[in-house]
């Protein structure tokens, strides 16, 4: 399938390209980006084209993977949609639910395939865990924590302003989002509370009356760095472990599931894009939780 790849920053180059360069059921078509310069350059590295204007990638294509950020994609990715184009999202697929819905409806309408780049859920391990947390069953609650120093001097994240503006209820809230729906229920509710900068604290809800906990930021020391999901229940503690692959091979499997869909014309995948909108509309939750929160202020 000729994918054609939005984006041009340091996630699109060292996943997204590699991905799409290395994968087998992917012909790598080409680079569309805001920065012409740089989508040279990038298209220069992995020996594909540059492409001048957006609407000649899409004509050139099957799908698209992007890389931009969120605001961003929600509008590329409804005109690549429209034009019956395949999409390889990244999350979260838009900062409101209006856009989410939007581009949700787009996907429907043209009748595409889309899967949202969920990281650790196309970690084998990761998938390892998550089948035997339901084969097991009985589990009341769990927690995670996703504490990281993306803000850090030397981080290839720290100039991101889409990051600097949403944090990290926007950035890695989507991450336990989407490991703990499925191990302890989709989520049905969630109130939220902030502490110092972009530290955010989650109580979620779970269908079937599951609780769980996170909490997160971008913010913290590098030697802080601690990434955790746990659950609890009859049969004790289970712990995720480790991702057991890179980000670009787990992408190489989100591309091939992508594929997969396409091909027989089965669009259902557990991280499509109405999931990706559910994950929205829970951020936006939190975000209105926390600007009711009495401390959300003091916290600021």
């Amino acid at each position: 399938m000729r994918f054609g790849l939005v984006g041009t920053g340091h996630w699109a180059r060292v996943t997204h390209a590699v991905a799409l360069s290395r994968e087998p059921a992917v012909d790598f078509a080409g680079v569309w980006g805001r920065d012409p310069v740089r989508a040279a350059e990038l298209a220069e590295e992995f020996g594909v084209r540059s492409y001048p204007e957006y609407e000649s990638m899409l004509e050139d294509v099957e799908a698209v993977a992007f890389s931009v950020p969120p605001d961003v994609q929600a509008d590329l990715a409804v005109r690549a949609a429209r034009a019956g184009r395949h999409l390889l999202l990244e999350k979260p697929i838009a900062t409101s639910p209006s856009a989410a819905r939007h581009l949700e409806a787009a996907v429907e309408e043209a009748g595409v395939a889309s899967v949202v780049f969920f990281t650790t859920r196309f970690f084998e391990s990761h998938r390892e865990w998550l089948a035997d947390a339901a084969r097991t069953g009985g589990w009341r609650g769990g927690w995670a924590l996703w504490i990281a120093s993306a803000f850090a001097p030397g981080s290839p994240y720290g100039a991101s302003a889409w990051r600097r503006e949403k944090g990290a209820l926007w950035d890695v809230g989507p991450h336990a989002l989407s490991i703990l729906s499925p191990a302890l229920g989709s989520v049905v509710g969630v109130t939220a509370d902030a502490g110092a900068g972009d530290l955010v604290h989650l109580v979620l809800h779970h269908q079937g009356g599951a609780t769980s906990t996170v909490s997160m930021t971008l913010g913290a020391p590098p030697e802080a760095g601690h990434v955790e999901v746990t659950l609890w229940g009859a049969s004790g503690l289970s712990t995720m472990p480790p991702g057991s692959t890179s980000p670009e091979d787990a992408l190489c499997v989100a591309l091939q599931e992508l594929v997969e869909c396409a091909a027989t014309g089965e669009c259902s995948h557990p991280c499509d894009v109405h999931f990706g909108r559910h994950v929205v509309e829970l951020l936006a939750q939190a975000e209105h939780s926390i600007a009711g929160s009495p401390t959300a202020h003091e916290s600021a």
